[in-house]
């Protein structure tokens, strides 16, 4: 059905940005995790009393900045404010104040990863700072709620170019966005809560056209998922219509999550309909290049970069660096532990499948362990050394997330020490070869799987503690084996 169409697809994300106070005045930005008493963090300036002029918050500004030279934008010196007008109950003033004709960052670009391993680099139209509305709730019994406290919270909208061409182009392209606005620690990421929101405008067209074909903007996103089922849905409806000879209108839909498909909200607004005009309470903003080179020489390493970084010097896999490049703590406590010393390919291995597993199951973010980063290193300095084993080493780390002691310490006070002793280990060999006759005889008899059992046994009686290279070897020679 999609066959003769191609989709042309185009991303608006919008960002709260974590300021402590909003946009144009000292309110404070309440948690996303934090229930307030509604229209509680609200003052006349963010509830559009009359006479209220905004002032610009700095930092929003700077966090702004940070987004658009990491997305490659070229920054406006000359910025200047509008009002967007349209009436809705969650819009105090009856405008938004946002930016239009003269945003902070243009022209700037994304390069993504598709599933195949291929690079797409996506186009970044436009970067815009704008405040947030208000929350409406609607009630079952009928009426609405409003709660302003959200209102003027400080937004950046990032709006790509029209080159995304499948729901899972979308995903890829939303997904870096938000790992890049986290490594900037600008917004915490968390579409369930409503502080990040990706909303697709979604169109198809004849193949080999050049033309646009008419779009539908869709909402109600709260997952990477939903962006992706939501567009290919659309994709499908509109290829639909168009084969049933119908026509595709202009609208704003909305996604259902339980029954998976879209579902028409209202007519979308053109740009001319919201009668844009220069905010006459703000004077133009300025940004000077000194602003400007101080801020991206703040920027830290973005994952792109890193993830190469990972690749090219240390050797690991492009898997083993986006996972370990994901997360900017992880990232740099990777590093740190680098820099202490550690082999970058063992301790990938022991960040990704064992101190991993630990946080997990403890439910705990690696900044919030006392475990430092040399400190695995000297754990695996442990295990290399043949002082511990592997196992040990295991069980070693979780006291080590748990308590913060150092490893030598712990192998010292619980008596954890590998047993390398040949003769002792023989000994113990010998005698639990002559207290299993049955397995002996089963041994000898062609069953040569026993001989891991009798291994086991080994390390049963020592508590994991033998060296299993060694009783590898001794087993084997004990059982004749040549």
């Amino acid at each position: 059905m999609l066959d003769q169409y191609e989709p042309v697809i185009g991303l608006e994300i919008h960002a709260e940005l974590l300021t402590e106070s909003k946009m144009f005045c000292g309110c404070r930005v309440v948690a996303a995790d934090v229930e307030p008493e509604p229209n509680t963090a609200v003052c006349p300036v963010c509830l559009g009393m009359p006479g209220m002029l905004p002032v610009i918050n700095r930092r929003a500004v700077e966090f702004a900045l940070r987004v658009a030279l990491a997305l490659n934008c070229t920054v406006q010196p000359r910025n200047v404010f509008a009002r967007k007008n349209y009436f809705y109950p969650d819009l105090p003033k009856g405008y938004q104040i946002s930016q239009y004709e003269l945003p902070i960052g243009r022209y700037g670009w994304l390069d993504i990863t598709l599933p195949g391993g291929e690079t797409k680099r996506i186009g970044v139209r436009r970067v815009h700072m704008e405040e947030d509305t208000g929350k409406l709730t609607h009630l079952e019994a009928g009426g609405s709620l409003v709660d302003y406290n959200r209102s003027g919270v400080p937004l950046l909208e990032i709006v790509s170019e029209p080159d995304i061409r499948s729901g899972e182009e979308a995903r890829a392209y939303a997904a870096r966005i938000r790992q890049i606005l986290r490594y900037l620690e600008v917004n915490s990421g968390d579409m369930e809560k409503g502080v990040l929101r990706v909303e697709p405008n979604i169109s198809i067209r004849p193949r080999g056209s050049a033309s646009y074909g008419t779009r539908i903007e869709l909402k109600n996103l709260n997952s990477f998922r939903a962006l992706a089922e939501g567009t290919e849905f659309e994709l499908r409806r509109q290829a639909a219509l168009l084969d049933g000879g119908g026509r595709v209108v202009q609208e704003t839909r909305g996604w259902h999550d339980a029954r998976r498909e879209t579902f028409s909200q209202r007519l979308k607004e053109e740009a001319e309909d919201y009668r844009y005009f220069v905010e006459p309470d703000l004077p133009p903003l300025h940004i000077d290049e000194a602003w400007i080179e101080a801020v991206r020489a703040a920027l830290p390493e973005l994952p792109q970069a890193r993830e190469a970084r990972y690749v090219e010097t240390f050797g690991l896999t492009p898997y083993e660096a986006g996972v370990l490049a994901d997360d900017r703590r992880v990232a740099e406590w990777y590093d740190a532990a680098v820099a202490a010393g550690g082999q970058p390919k063992a301790l990938a291995n022991w960040i990704l499948n064992d101190l991993f597993r630990l946080l997990n199951e403890r439910g705990r973010r690696i900044e919030e362990i006392p475990l430092a980063p040399g400190a695995l290193v000297e754990l695996l300095r442990l295990v290399d050394e043949g002082a511990i084993n592997v196992t040990t080493g295991r069980d070693v780390l979780a006291e080590m997330v748990d308590g913060g002691r150092e490893p030598r310490e712990i192998v010292a006070a619980r008596g954890l020490g590998q047993i390398s002793d040949e003769a002792a280990l023989t000994a113990l060999i010998d005698q639990i070869i002559a207290d299993n006759p049955g397995p002996l005889a089963s041994y000898r008899g062609g069953k040569e799987s026993l001989l891991g059992w009798f291994v086991g046994q080994v390390m049963r009686a020592t508590r994991g503690q033998a060296n299993p290279a060694l009783v590898n070897e001794l087993v084997r020679r004990q059982l004749g084996v040549k």
